[in-house]
């Protein structure tokens, strides 16, 4: 850690006049596609985080096309007017508020799969392509696209925010999945970066740049992604535990043993209690560890009794298997749901969330510490965790009107990360930093990262329209 850690506030909402000339042009130029309806704007100035009372932007632009997303920043740059992309609005850290207002870019009807390349395991799609419709195009060619935030998120939005999730164990996230991109710079100008081989020494890694950028540096069009084939046998099983230290414990074990485990997800007893509410489940309500394993019928079956001896040596129980498809997708559809099944569990409340990552030698240290805490603090919160990576969320549910909620929930936030950072971990595992945790950001990579980041910014978007005041503290 290079500082110590700030408690995170939502910045001051100072939004740039929209000057009247620039609405016309864009009207001239989009027509019925810009809107600056009440309702529209509202559903595009919100997201999932715990930010409720910021401004929606100006006016909403429907790109359907390349030149149409670098028209729109062509004009917004013309008055310098903040363009702020926008996909499913499922980012959790306020990646996509209207912070200094201007223009919401919506691209989500740009979402068709463009080439599937089944000889090189390769498919380009525009952004607004969510996983789920990815996955349907390349079925029936036996090829699959792995990563899976919980969420049907769009394509472009999880290349914005280096995306990961439940699959990161084996297949990686976002990062190294990513083989090409098409983005509109500050000025409006179509670049490409990278190219559909597995591997160059060409100049600066641009892809790795504009990935994880969450549309500060330029507003991603098109994405060329790995595919993987569909494995021959998948069998996914659950088992509970007397503790989650146990759970934990038996995750290290599976890893540091080098099983090739696909999957590996935590939830505690509260979260199986909150699942089973909401999903009509009758799942014991205990820690419990989701499995899933991939590979050949044979391969499989040894890598889940392995995994089964290591769960009995940690005091796992009532081990048990899901091999058909409708059995693993009941369950999977249940873990994905955790997070709304928890809000839900609260009437009225939002979640802040947290997504640390540490190295796997000091993941037990940090969940059973996250969890003693929210249990003295009281705060009700629900513990799920993509654990096989090292990577956990705590989920806090306040009353978003009640400050004394919100700051113990900060509080308990700001206790994880210093130790998760402390741990050699990071702030964010997969959600991003929006406005959350620009001030975790500075705290984990110091000043002088925080400078030439700044540098970067400042040279591709010298007028600050790109999504300003996310990422960067001021």
């Amino acid at each position: 850690m290079n500082a110590p850690l700030p408690t995170p506030v939502l910045p001051e909402v100072h939004p740039r006049p929209v000057p009247p000339e620039a609405l016309a042009a864009l009207q001239a130029r989009f027509g019925s596609r810009l809107s600056t309806a009440a309702a529209v704007r509202e559903q595009h100035g919100r997201d999932e985080s715990a930010f409720t009372h910021v401004p929606p932007p100006a006016a909403v632009v429907f790109a359907e096309s390349t030149a149409d997303v670098a028209d729109a920043v062509r004009l917004a740059a013309r008055w310098r007017v903040p363009v702020i992309p926008f996909g499913v609005g499922s980012s959790l850290e306020g990646h996509l508020l209207a912070v200094q207002g201007g223009i919401s870019l919506d691209v989500s009807r740009m979402n068709q799969v463009l080439a599937v390349q089944p000889e090189d395991l390769t498919a380009t799609v525009q952004p607004g392509v969510t996983r789920k419709q990815l996955n349907e195009a390349v079925k029936h060619l036996g090829l699959f696209f792995p990563i899976d935030p919980g969420a049907d998120a769009s394509i472009g939005g999880m290349a914005a925010t280096r995306a990961s999730g439940t699959n990161a164990v084996r297949y990686g996230t976002m990062r190294e999945n990513v083989l090409a991109l098409e983005v509109v710079t500050a000025r409006g100008e179509v670049i490409r970066t990278g190219t559909r081989a597995r591997k160059s020494s060409a100049g600066y890694d641009l892809t790795r740049l504009f990935v994880g950028s969450e549309g500060t540096l330029g507003v991603i069009t098109e994405i060329t992604v790995r595919l993987y084939p569909l494995p021959e046998a998948i069998s996914a099983a659950i088992c509970s535990f007397p503790s989650v230290e146990a759970a934990v414990r038996t995750t290290i074990a599976i890893i540091q043993m080098g099983v090739p485990i696909a999957r590996c997800e935590l939830l505690d007893a509260r979260t199986v209690r909150a699942v089973n509410a909401h999903s009509k489940l009758g799942l014991r309500e205990e820690p419990m560890l989701l499995m899933e394993f991939h590979g050949s019928p044979t391969g499989v079956r040894e890598q889940a009794e392995l995994v089964q001896a290591i769960a009995d040596e940690h005091g796992g129980q009532a081990f048990e298997w899901a091999t058909t498809p409708e059995e693993r997708t009941r369950l999977w559809t249940a873990r994905h749901n955790a997070y709304f099944a928890g809000v839900q569990s609260r009437p009225g409340c939002r979640a802040i969330t947290t997504d640390a990552c540490v190295p796997i030698s000091r993941l037990a240290d940090n969940v059973l510490a996250a969890v003693a805490e929210a249990d003295a603090a009281g705060i009700p919160y629900f513990m799920v965790g993509h654990v096989g990576d090292g990577n956990f969320h705590m989920g806090y549910l306040i009353d978003p009107d009640n400050a004394a909620e919100r700051a113990t929930a900060e509080r308990l936030n700001h206790a994880l990360v210093e130790r998760a950072l402390a741990s050699g971990g990071t702030c964010t595992g997969e959600h991003g930093v929006g406005l959350h945790k620009m001030g975790f950001l500075r705290a984990e990579a110091g000043d002088g990262a925080i400078a030439l980041m700044r540098a970067i910014k400042a040279a591709l978007d010298p007028d600050d329209i790109l999504n300003p005041g996310k990422i960067l503290a001021g």
